[in-house]
């Protein structure tokens, strides 16, 4: 289908509710793996940790090395007391604390309100702006530094788990909402196709002569906002802070002039490394903010495989996959994953397009 037919409703399908993965599998590498050929399109069944035995030495995993910080707060309205669910988006300025925020309930939080969070009112914040119906701009009145300014909000966040993990924030969840590499902190989601990778098979994959670069994208929610344009070519995606370091750069160059392979772990990695490519296809280095969009048809430059998750319906994630490996492929992969009882979303199986 050209991009210009590519409607929302081509990316709709039907999960049943008890193939969501409400809880993390007790061995990450213990997830079971789809593997779709876009060539012959065959599928395959295996485990995770049978991956280290279709790559070889000198292949390259590009992954995202973001770090989940705990982005949900709950503070009391001033004089009501009335409890507020802030969601840390992004900070706008880091001197005098200004954060973009989403506010629950948003009706009754207007500018000029002051929120306390804290069993003794530890922080505080004002409302200075609306910027959408449940967006706020927040100015934090805290006088100690930076470092903390986020000492004091780890200790009184949670893991903005997703809503479709119907059930509160457990301690578990603080471990592995996050994958073992994550470095960065700046992410209010998990880049979750890492979320698979375990401390043995990284050292496995190391021995293999499997090389794991990192670049660094700092998920926002604008990766999961709904979309809610028919037309999928008018939907635009918030910006998210990249950093491609040239480190990186020099690996995933030297293994396509080499003739290896590439494999994107998860959307997000994908997305960064398509944000900053010459016109020769190779890498740059790349310090800024990307809102790449990618959708059918996209001639891909970098990756020749993609690891990542069962995504949500009509998701920019979904998306994504769509474009790599041809829409009526990964519709049917899906279709199959659903029929074969695989664990879908954040905390669910792998599917590995190759």
């Amino acid at each position: 289908m050209a991009a210009q037919r590519m409607k929302l409703s081509h990316f709709r399908f039907d999960l049943p509710e008890d193939q969501i993965a409400q809880y993390p599998l007790e061995n990450r590498d213990d997830s079971r793996m789809m593997i779709v050929d876009k060539k012959t399109g065959k599928f395959e069944h295996k485990m995770f940790k049978d991956i280290i035995d279709m790559y070889d030495e000198g292949d390259v995993f590009v992954a995202n090395d973001t770090k989940v910080f705990p982005a949900r707060l709950y503070g009391n309205k001033e004089k009501t007391g009335a409890v507020i669910e802030v969601f840390l988006l992004r900070e706008l300025n880091e001197e005098s604390r200004l954060w973009d925020v989403l506010v629950d309930p948003a009706r009754k939080i207007r500018i000029g309100n002051k929120l306390y969070f804290g069993d003794n009112d530890e922080l505080v914040a004002e409302v200075i702006d609306n910027t959408t119906s449940r967006g706020r701009t927040l100015r934090f009145l805290f006088e100690g530094t930076s470092a903390e300014f986020m000492a004091k909000i780890v200790s009184l966040g949670e893991t903005p788990l997703p809503r479709y993990i119907d059930r509160g924030t457990e301690d578990i969840d603080i471990e592995r909402f996050q994958t073992i590499y994550a470095k960065t902190e700046g992410a209010v989601a998990a880049p979750t196709a890492g979320l698979h990778f375990s401390k043995q098979l990284l050292k496995r994959l190391e021995i293999k002569g499997i090389d794991m670069s990192f670049i660094t994208l700092h998920i926002g929610l604008g990766t999961f906002r709904e979309v809610q344009v028919e037309d999928i070519t008018k939907h635009k995606v918030d910006s998210e802070q990249l950093i491609i370091g040239s480190d990186c750069v020099n690996r995933v160059n030297q293994a396509k002039n080499e003739g290896r392979r590439i494999c994107a772990i998860g959307t997000t990695a994908m997305r960064a490394m398509e944000t900053s490519v010459s016109t020769t296809k190779t890498l740059k280095p790349y310090k800024g903010w990307t809102n790449k969009f990618i959708y059918p048809k996209y001639d891909f430059s970098v990756a020749d495989s993609l690891l990542t998750n069962f995504h949500t319906p009509q998701s920019t994630l979904l998306m994504l996959q769509s474009a790599f490996t041809g829409h009526e492929l990964i519709m049917e992969a899906y279709n199959e994953a659903i029929k074969e009882g695989y664990r879908f979303y954040a905390y669910g199986d792998a599917l590995l397009i190759k």
